[in-house]
């Protein structure tokens, strides 16, 4: 970590987890939490090491991956605003479970363990947004499997881009965050080459449409893919 700030109650409030809270609430979880910058690339935790924290992403995306012992690379979801992680091995007392690496300067609210177990004991709210998180996550793990099991490399593109969409006002559904083929590729269990030719044959049958910037824009159709 290359610095270490407090945090504001005005930022702990764009927070989906601490949003509902009372002011009065929100005070006591600045008054133990701090926020630390990180630069891109920088390894957040490891797996295998003791949970001694969970993180909050204020600003910034991250990913979540695994290795084994030749460097092989699965990457197993993209973080980013909002979102938590060490909230697992704090609650079970477990080591870190997987690695997680920012890939762009992030801002990260750090609350203690043992913190953030006595915020769960007394903001329900709280704890009910980590049991829907943890049910998220559930379900799309079993997604995962059902497409690693069922799906040919052009379906499981699909899927991946499907889950990490979100959807727009009109309700158009768009991939905000920057992926690369590589990315994609170790997320699936497919080669960076079969990858790049599934997003060429998305693009020309009108399922998908990448625009500057990174954004990929998905149509409705896309979801007769998988």
């Amino acid at each position: 970590m290359r610095s270490k700030k407090p945090v504001s109650t005005t930022a702990l409030r764009t927070l989906p987890a601490f949003e509902t809270l009372s002011d009065e609430r929100l005070a006591e979880i600045a008054h133990y939490a701090h926020l630390a910058h990180v630069i891109r690339n920088t390894v957040v935790v490891h797996a295998g090491d003791e949970t001694d924290n969970i993180f909050v992403v204020l600003t910034g995306t991250l990913k979540v991956q695994m290795c084994d012992q030749e460097g092989r690379e699965v990457i197993l979801s993209h973080l980013g605003q909002g979102d938590m992680f060490g909230e697992m091995g704090a609650i079970d007392d477990h080591p870190r479970s997987a690695t997680v690496v920012a890939t762009k300067a992030c801002d990260l609210v750090v609350i203690d363990k043992e913190d953030f177990k006595r915020c769960l004991a007394t903001n329900f709210d709280v704890s009910l947004y980590i049991i829907r998180s943890l049910i998220k996550r559930l379900r799309s793990a079993d997604r995962k499997i059902e497409s690693l099991a069922l799906a040919d490399v052009f379906g499981r593109v699909a899927r991946l881009l499907m889950d990490m969409a979100e959807e727009m006002p009109d309700g158009r559904r768009v991939v905000t965050r920057r992926i690369t083929r590589q990315d994609i590729a170790k997320s699936i269990g497919a080669s960076r080459e079969m990858v790049s030719r599934v997003m060429r044959d998305l693009q020309q049958q009108n399922l998908i449409e990448e625009v500057e910037g990174g954004h990929i824009w998905l149509h409705e159709n896309i979801g007769g893919t998988n």
